[in-house]
Order: structure tokens, then sequence, then C-alpha cells
């Protein structure tokens, strides 16, 4: 470093935003910097700066601003501020931002000295200070407050490295959503995943509204602008290529048409047959709830469960159970009351010692999810072809369940991720990866309590890395999840929180300003923290190029939407 690189009076090299200042300690993690008259830094700016040992080894210095502050340096008390502008009293605006260091090169920790000129970080050098160059491969995450791209390490996303992601955030403004399918269009269109992307699949659970129905239709809002936001990134806007979008069926309707209000054609429905509700044991997922985990039935549900298995299956998809054919889940639900209340059957169905109390909320329970679930599970439909679930058709799988009570809610959730988890487990290679998006996390993985989808949910927060099965969960509240779930995701981001949730612990990756930053931030904003780096970084992201309601819809859909997912009958008349 020259000599005159420490003298504060050298007029500052091109670059040079500013210069170390000595008024405040400058630690190898933080230091502040003294902003030249004709520069500026603000928030999340990204800066560098060079030292030279005694020993001639040259060390650079990275950081990222955290904190920008102006006052006048000459004053005494609040009410100089009037004289000073009223020039009866000599004093100088002083402006400086503190830093807080991203990277050492090579790791000599070494404080920067006094009056060092500092640089904005650009190019390839801003590059080095967020650890991209560390990255083998980059997923387009956003763009930084200066317009210029930020990544995500794809190791962190894929399992190789670490997996899961965890969105945070108020409903409504956070865009938790929004960001979550941003992250899987990236994933799928930038090129990072290589020759693995044609193969990787995507479940979303559409929670809210009928949002995700049109991510394989252009959204006729998107404009130039936001095109050449797409273009900084690396990526081609438009919508997703192969999608495929599932409803539950109308209620009361025997040719199980789907529930849907705004889309017409491309949704299929879905539902289980008796026979594979019996078989696959899909009873416990009727009792997933916050009062069931309060009650002391749960050997009462698995021993219904057992029994049920034992069920012959028919053609048409119901079951014969005793000698009973069993068609409708309302008939299937009066067969197990029938045999608790049965003093000769009921030990054999629910179990030795049990009490006549549990057996009765029990009964309860069951009769409570008939008129929620009769029309999920049944035998009663003619055209059954079209009902699973099925994952590997699409690249992208809707499972649309706003429509749904909480409690039907809960059981989809739970089977559909059952299947995705089996399947993944039975492939025995973590190849192709599947990723699992699901908001209102807090609803199916809370704090407190236990239940099927909770242990679920926890298995693949826990083992999903090495299974290829990655979360991408949302909430409201971080505070209201299960810990575990939370704190195996790599990759943390929030939106807009709740200035009461912005102090909880769990926000502890938060530095104080950016806390209070996460209580201001606009829609489409995010702060984002990987693994690689230090600190969390604040990005902007595109407005989506794919429909997100029917309105934004311009009547186009995909390159390559994948045909024979629309529900319409042989005869457009039947059902009506």
């Amino acid at each position: 470093m020259a000599t005159d690189d420490l003298d504060p009076t050298t007029p500052a090299a091109a670059g040079t935003v500013g210069r170390v200042i000595g008024t405040e300690d400058a630690t190898p993690l933080e230091y502040w910097v003294g902003i030249a008259d004709d520069q500026f830094l603000q928030l999340d700016d990204v800066v560098a700066l060079d030292r030279t040992l005694p020993d001639g080894q040259r060390v650079e210095l990275y950081g990222m601003v955290e904190q920008v502050r102006a006052r006048h340096e000459g004053a005494q008390y609040d009410s100089d501020v009037f004289l000073i502008e009223g020039g009866l009293l000599p004093a100088q605006v002083s402006r400086s931002a503190k830093v807080i260091t991203t990277r050492v090169e090579p790791e000599v920790f070494v404080p920067p000295l006094p009056g060092t000129a500092v640089r904005k970080a650009t190019g390839d050098e801003r590059g080095r200070a967020l650890h991209f160059d560390d990255m083998a491969q980059k997923v387009p995450a956003g763009l930084s407050r200066d317009g210029e791209p930020f990544f995500i390490d794809k190791e962190f996303l894929d399992g190789s490295r670490g997996a899961h992601v965890n969105i945070s955030g108020v409903s409504g403004v956070a865009t938790k959503t929004t960001y979550a399918t941003f992250l899987l269009y990236s994933l799928f269109h930038s090129g990072a995943l290589g020759a693995a992307t044609a193969n990787t699949k995507a479940l979303i659970f559409n929670v809210k509204g009928e949002d995700l129905l049109f991510l394989d239709h252009h959204n006729a809002r998107l404009d130039e602008a936001q095109r050449e936001r797409y273009g900084l990134l690396g990526l081609q806007p438009g919508p997703f290529r192969s999608v495929g979008i599932v409803a539950p069926p109308r209620p009361g309707d025997a040719n199980a048409t789907p529930q849907v209000g705004s889309r017409a054609t491309g949704v299929a429905p879905f539902f289980w047959t008796i026979a594979e509700f019996c078989k696959q044991r899909l009873l416990p997922f009727l009792f997933a709830d916050a009062e069931d985990d309060r009650q002391q039935y749960t050997m009462v549900v698995h021993n219904v469960a057992r029994r049920l298995e034992e069920a012959t299956p028919t053609d048409g998809g119901g079951v014969v159970i005793e000698g009973q054919s069993i068609t409708r889940f309302r008939e299937l639900v009066e067969l197990v009351d029938d045999r608790l209340n049965d003093d000769a059957t009921v030990a054999d169905w629910a179990g030795r010692a049990i009490g006549g109390g549990t057996v009765g909320a029990f009964v309860r329970r069951l009769f409570g999810a008939v008129d929620h679930l009769e029309h999920l599970i049944r035998a009663d439909v003619r055209r059954r072809s079209s009902h699973p679930v099925d994952l590997d058709a699409n690249q992208v799988t809707v499972v649309d369940i706003h429509n749904l009570n909480d409690r039907a809610k809960r059981f989809v959730v739970g089977v559909v991720l059952r299947q995705a988890f089996q399947a993944k487990e039975a492939s025995g290679t973590a190849e192709p990866l599947q990723f699992v998006v699901l908001d209102e996390l807090n609803k199916y993985a809370p704090r407190e309590g236990t239940s099927p989808i909770k242990e679920l949910l926890l298995d693949v927060a826990e083992r999903g890395r090495s299974l290829g099965i990655i979360l991408i969960g949302a909430q409201q509240t971080a505070s209201e999840v299960e810990r575990r779930v939370v704190a195996n995701s790599a990759i943390r981001v929030v939106g807009r929180l709740d200035s009461a949730e912005a102090t909880r612990g769990e926000y502890g990756w938060l530095p104080v300003v950016q806390r209070q930053r996460s209580t201001i931030i606009k829609p489409g904003t995010m702060i984002v923290s990987q693994p690689q780096l230090p600190v969390p970084v604040v990005v902007e992201f595109p407005f989506p190029a794919w429909a997100t309601r029917f309105s934004e819809t311009d009547g186009t859909t995909g390159p390559s939407t994948t045909p024979g997912t629309t529900a319409i009958p042989d005869d457009p008349f039947e059902g009506l």
C-alpha cells in the first residue's frame, strides 16, 4: 500500500468512496468508513479495501454496509442545528458507514488501518466479496439494491452440502409463495441443475385462493422493465413449461368434477377410493390437528386402521368388511361405529383396556370428518382413471386445497406428502430431486404437540437431504413452527415481518438493523441468508412472468405444457 493511501488529505483515487475513520474502533470483522463529499454509500453496498502487512503480504478485506449515519461535527446540543444552518456556529456534516466483513483473503485477520482508502466492489471483486466464485453452480435469487444479481449456492439447495428453504412473513404482504415459486422457476430455467433439470419435480400445495392455478400461463402484466430484470439474472421470462393441476371434486358431484372457479380446463380431480383408504392406512391423517393431539385415542386410531387394512377390495374401489360391502365413506364410518359400540367386537377393533370415553371421543371425531371428506374418500365415481395425484406426469404438480376445510387440508397434505416421501425412499437415490412447497407450515408442523403430518415433515427436514426431497416451507411466524424444521433449513428468507415477531429469537440470524428493516420492506423484497455468506442480503425479485390470477392471463400457456390434464368428460354436459 502506498504511503499516501494513509493520508486522509490525499485526493481519492478513482472508485474510492471514502476512508476508514480513526474515531471508531476498526476490527477485522467490522469498521466505519468516512464517506467522501462527492460519494455516497447506502445499506447493502459491497465494498473492499487492501492492507499491506510489514512483511509485504497483501490482505484483501471485503464487506457489506450494515448502517449509514450522518451527523454534525462541532455541535454539542440538539438546538445547535439551527445555529449551524444560520451560519452562526461553525460545524461540518460527517457521513459514515458501518461495514461488516464478509471475506478476508488470505485469512489473515488484521484490522484495516485508519485512513485506508475504501472502494465499491464491482464485477469480479463483488463476486469474491459475496463468495460467488466459490459456488460451482449458482441459482439466481434476486437483484441487490444496486441492480446486481444475487445468487444462492445450489449445493445448499440440492442436498450436496445442505437443503431446505424456510420463508417467513406477514400474510398478503411478504409474497412468500411468490418468492418460493420464483426460486423454483430459477432452478428449472437457469441451467443450475444441468442435465438433471428435465427429471427434477416440484410439488406445490395451493392453500390460498386460486393464485397458483395459472403457472402455465404467460403474465399479461409483465412489462419490458421487468423482462430486463430477468435478463440481468440470466433468465428468460415466461411461464412454467410443464404443469399439472389437480383439485378436489365438487361435493355431491357424482362425476367428481374439479372444484375450481376461475379455470375451466387443464385441471384434473383427485380423491382416494375406499380401498386405497383402507389398504394404505390413511386413517391416522384424519386425526392430525391440535384437538386430536390432546386426546388419548391414538391407540384406537391405529387399531382401527389395522382392521381396515384387512378389508377385501372390490373392482369398483370399494371394500368388503366382514361380509358388508362399502362404497361410501359414510358407510365405512358407520361400520366402524357399529363395531366399536358392540361389546363383542370392541376389544378387537379398539384394543383391550380402552375406556368407553376414549372410544366415544374417537367416534365423535370420526363422524365429524364425514361431511368434510366424503367427496375425497369414495368408490362411487364412474370415471376413476384420473383420480390419483401423479407426481411424475409433470415437472410441477399443483395440488389445490384452498376450498377444503382445515381438517381436509391436513388429510390431503399428509397423504400426498407421504406419497412423495415414500416414492423417494423406494427409489434408493437422491436424484432426481423432489421439491415440496408448503405454506402455513405452522399449521402442519406446530411448535407444540405431535401429529402424523408433523412427524412426516420432521422426517423430511432431517432425512430429506439424503433422499433428495427438499422442503420449501413458508409461514407467517417462524416462532410457531417446530424448531427442528426451521433449524434444518440451509436457506432462510424473510419478507415483511410483524414488529413483535421480528424480536423473537428465531430471527437471531438477522442483524439488528435488518430486523428493523424487515418491518417496513415492500412486497417483492426479501432478506436472504445462506451459509457461505456471514450476513443476510436484501434482494428484490422480478414480477412473476407467469400469471398469478385469472385476470393476468393472456390466453396463452407455456411452450410445452403437458396435454391430457384437462378434466373434460366425453359428454361436455355431463354432471350439469
